[in-house]
């Protein structure tokens, strides 16, 4: 059985390390911690990190993941109906780098 495409795809693996790592708060998250902050389970943010997951399916989760980080929606997600197409898994690590 397939999943349905999630409607929120993270910008990239290494920007949400990077936004844990200093939120837009300034202090450093874990993944309890960013998971208890947005109420979302804790798998979902491991999932992200490793990249078993490449999104989440509705507008309220994206939200509550951005702004437990401090960053606007847009910063982190994008959303499916701007996608044209998904990203690789591989190529998640390499998006916004810079």
């Amino acid at each position: 059985m397939t999943r349905p495409a999630p409607c929120y795809k993270i910008v990239s693996i290494t920007l949400l390390e990077a936004l844990m790592k200093r939120t837009g708060r300034g202090d450093a998250v874990s993944i309890r911690q960013l998971a208890d902050r947005a109420g979302v389970p804790h798998g979902t943010i491991g999932n992200l990190l490793t990249g078993e997951q490449i999104g989440v399916r509705d507008e309220a989760t994206a939200h509550a993941i951005a702004a437990a980080l401090g960053v606007d929606l847009l910063v982190l997600w994008l959303p499916d109906e701007r996608a044209a197409s998904a990203l690789p898994r591989a190529q998640l690590r390499a998006v916004a780098t810079a």
